[in-house]
């Protein structure tokens, strides 16, 4: 292991070329996110939520230094993999920074899925070890001791025995960095399995921080006295980037939730601790709004706000932005990108569109020919930018599928106008042909959430009695709100083409999702032709 030296990043400023990051070989990503706070040892990085305590800058380069040498102590080598299934707590930074210290490969786990799930990712990873938050521990004991590559698990959230905390108090402070490269892998984020078993998704060291510049600060203008709370949690690729390398990359304060994101809990954070930066969903900010309880503009102290996951709903985003005077900057990223490629920007929303390209990644529509689409014209977004992952594990035909050479296919349809505004069509298998005409299922969803008793809606195709395929949605109502199906049908014919109305309505109290919040409407496929 070799000392290295804190690296300063430059921005290459060419006219004629997309704008990037310079970054040296030897480089270590926690490294220069720890190194750029340096200079403010005292400035507050974390605050728990739920406990009201702080971690300043100083202490999370110590104890992330001191977890990194007790990693080493502990017979752990550079390239080794660890999962991290942790809620976001003050020891999720440390333990995630300490693994890259190390040249240890951190497994960001999400925290919602079940012991199945987590026994497929242990065994697909090989994982050597497990840190897990004391109350997520019922969910892994059925698989301590039964999987062979799985040497040690540490708990999270306890003082004594075998714990995160006693591993941060016995390791040296002696600051020692693995000399990594910027190609070299950093971390794994597993997809969220919406449409099967999750893929193992590769990052590099160059990453993360090349997130932090082209979108954390040249799109969201995140600033050194910024407050931050991301509502999505730290082991989704969205959530890591708000939480963790976008306000390290400037040296902002970020408050953590441990618990579920509930529209209480969540405006509790916006009142009680006024972040200037609030990142959501599109679902949560749909609760927030329905929510009675919901605070008054004056009360809070939003400067920018940001969505992805899904499209947000236009009628969605004028709202807010009604109520709260803040724009909502809705964009699209994914596991595979890291964090977002394509966004509005701030002074520039038009609500309904996904927004134009993020500097430094270029964006192509491309149709079931092959060739590139025309705008207006519909078919796959595919990206070109520096972030993309490396592969699949242990997955080669879907790497291949995904990441053909420098592109990377989203699965996403979008169509772009003649500024560059680009919207959002759906998933490639969403799509419904109604007629022999393209039909986006997102499109009559959105018109669904203009009606004023519908909380949230999705749209799958069905078979009719000639077996042709027709829209058919599945509503949620506001509490209190009644709506017929009558009323909902005539709602879209009077907004949309004729042909594009649900034929079907149903109204059911939830929709399934991913633990990320996506709408699975592969389970209403299946619920409809049971």
């Amino acid at each position: 292991m070799k000392e290295t030296k804190p690296v300063h990043l430059s921005r290459a400023n060419h006219s004629t070329s997309p704008p990037r990051v310079e970054i040296p070989r030897d480089y270590n990503a926690a490294h220069d996110l720890l190194a750029r706070n340096a200079a403010r040892p005292s400035k507050v990085a974390y605050i728990d939520a739920a406990s009201g305590a702080q971690l300043r800058y100083g202490e999370l380069a110590e104890q992330a230094h001191r977890f990194a040498n007790e990693l080493r102590a502990q017979g752990f080598a550079p390239e080794s993999r660890v999962m991290v299934a942790m809620l976001d707590t003050l020891e999720w930074p440390v333990v995630f920074l300490g693994c890259i210290l190390a040249g240890v490969v951190p497994i960001a786990a999400n925290t919602l899925l079940t012991t199945r799930d987590f026994d497929f990712m242990l065994r697909d990873s090989r994982a050597q070890a497990l840190f897990v938050s004391k109350p997520l521990l019922p969910v892994f004991e059925p698989l301590i001791g039964q999987i062979d590559t799985l040497r040690n698990v540490v708990v999270a959230g306890e003082e004594a025995g075998n714990s995160v905390a006693a591993m941060i108090r016995s390791g040296s402070a002696q600051p020692q960095v693995a000399g990594t490269c910027s190609d070299d892998a950093c971390f794994w984020l597993y997809s969220s399995g919406s449409t099967g078993t999750p893929k193992g998704t590769v990052h590099l060291h160059s990453h993360l921080v090349q997130t932090a510049e082209l979108y954390g600060r040249a799109v969201l203008g995140i600033r050194e006295d910024d407050v931050v709370y991301s509502a999505a949690k730290l082991f989704f690729a969205y959530g890591l980037g708000n939480a963790l390398t976008f306000p390290m990359s400037v040296g902002a304060t970020t408050v953590l939730l441990p618990s579920r994101p509930t529209p209480a809990d969540v405006f509790g954070v916006l009142r009680k601790f006024q972040p200037t930066i609030f990142y959501g969903v599109p679902t949560l900010y749909a609760a927030l709004l329905a929510d009675a309880g919901r605070p008054a503009r004056a009360e809070l102290n939003l400067r920018v706000c940001a969505s992805a996951g899904e499209a947000l709903p236009a009628e969605i985003g004028k709202r807010w932005t009604a109520e709260y005077g803040c724009e909502i900057l809705d964009g699209i990223g994914s596991t595979e990108m890291l964090h977002i490629f394509l966004s509005n920007r701030p002074g520039r929303v038009r609500y309904g569109t996904t927004g134009q390209a993020v500097p430094g990644y270029e964006l192509r529509i491309v149709g079931d020919d092959g060739r590139e689409c025309a705008d207006g014209d519909i078919g796959e977004l595919q990206i070109k930018g520096p972030t993309s992952a490396i592969m699949y594990w242990n997955n080669r035909a879907k790497t291949k599928a995904t990441f053909a050479g420098e592109w990377t296919r989203s699965g996403d349809k979008y169509t772009r106008d003649a500024e560059g505004y680009h919207t959002y069509g759906g998933r490639s298998d969403d799509m419904l042909k109604v007629g022999g005409i393209y039909v986006s299922p997102f499109e009559v969803e959105a018109c669904l959430m203009t009606h004023p008793c519908v909380l949230e809606a999705a749209v799958i195709g069905m078979a009719d009695t000639d077996e042709l395929v027709k829209p058919k949605a599945y509503v949620v109502l506001k509490s209190g709100q009644s709506a017929s199906a009558d009323d909902l049908q005539l709602h879209v014919k009077g907004a949309l083409a004729p042909y594009k109305y649900p034929r079907w309505i149903e109204f059911v109290p939830e929709l399934p999702k991913t633990a990320t919040g996506k709408i699975q409407r592969f389970k209403l496929r299946a619920l409809s032709h049971a």
